[in-house]
């Protein structure tokens, strides 16, 4: 497998798709070739940092394309390669980036390929994983009121005695939306939210299995990250959290500014508190359809 940073090429024509293609693989990209948006929803997925794609597809427009990757990969990048005006086309927002390359201006496709390789170079640095079923996800997610959970004492009670328990600095319960975590309980420090990017609780609720980090510093996906040693944490368990319905909503979990290890019989435990979140949060949401 390629280590090249990977496009996904979306142009009707065959032929100046494949000039298109080789262009952006001069440049060092992987490169993957498709006609339509049809064909460009069945190969978008979280391996893809970039999409170039004409305006006019045979079965929509550059919108639905934008539409498309923003539904899968909210961090990608998407460049729209037309002869159409600026004024016409997207702007983009926060959560996706549209960016804008005419096809009349002269050597275009080297233009091209230059904003593509660095448009894939940034979000390549910048990813961070996310599941399969990430729309879903955040569509349960935002069936919780944050705010609301947040004033719940049973929370509060939970992360004070993991502190206890585990012996431990801080002990938390997040929510992860589109962007970042929501703390609604965090004992022994003040958090509030924390950009998802920087959340090993990113990784956490990918897998059923029980997250640890027995060392920040010595793990190559956390080593570097600021946030992580501003705030202290060194080491890390956490367990994912999900609806009733199997979404993964978020995580309890354990930080200390020591590295340190979890027993067989500690992490089993931290599996019980998270089961009593879990439990906590589908009561809430009974109360809530009866009111």
């Amino acid at each position: 497998m390629s280590d090249s940073p990977t496009v996904l090429c979306a142009q009707p024509d065959a032929d100046e798709r494949a000039e298109t293609a080789d262009a952006l693989a001069d440049a060092g990209l992987a490169v993957e070739e498709v006609g339509s948006v049809d064909t460009l929803d069945a190969a978008l997925d979280r391996s893809i940092d970039c999409v170039v794609t004409a305006f006019d597809l045979e079965d929509g427009d550059g919108f639905d394309v934008v539409d498309a990757v923003r539904d899968v990969n909210p961090e990608c990048v998407v460049i729209l390669y037309t002869e159409h005006a600026p004024s016409d086309l997207p702007r983009g927002g926060p959560e996706q980036v549209v960016e804008y390359v005419p096809r009349t201006v002269p050597e275009s496709r080297e233009r091209l390929a230059d904003v593509a390789a660095m448009a894939a170079a940034e979000v390549t640095q910048a990813a961070y994983p996310v599941p399969e079923a990430e729309t879903e996800r955040l569509a349960a997610v935002q069936r919780y009121d944050v705010d609301q959970l947040a004033a719940i004492d049973a929370f509060d009670r939970l992360t004070a005695l993991m502190t206890s328990h585990f012996d431990i600095d801080v002990a938390f319960v997040g929510l992860m939306d589109e962007h970042e975590e929501r703390f609604l309980a965090c004992e022994g420090a003040n958090w509030r939210t924390l950009s998802r990017e920087d959340s090993i609780c990113t990784h956490t609720i990918l897998s059923d299995e029980t997250m640890v980090v027995e060392d920040t510093h010595e793990d190559p996906r956390f080593a570097e990250v600021d946030a992580l040693k501003q705030l202290d944490i060194r080491s890390y368990a956490g367990v994912r959290i999900t609806d009733k319905e199997g979404n993964a909503i978020g995580a309890v979990c354990c930080t200390d500014g020591e590295p340190r290890r979890y027993t067989r019989t500690e992490l089993d435990d931290l599996q019980r508190f998270a089961d009593e979140v879990e439990e906590q949060l589908l009561l809430r949401r009974r109360l809530q359809r009866d009111t």
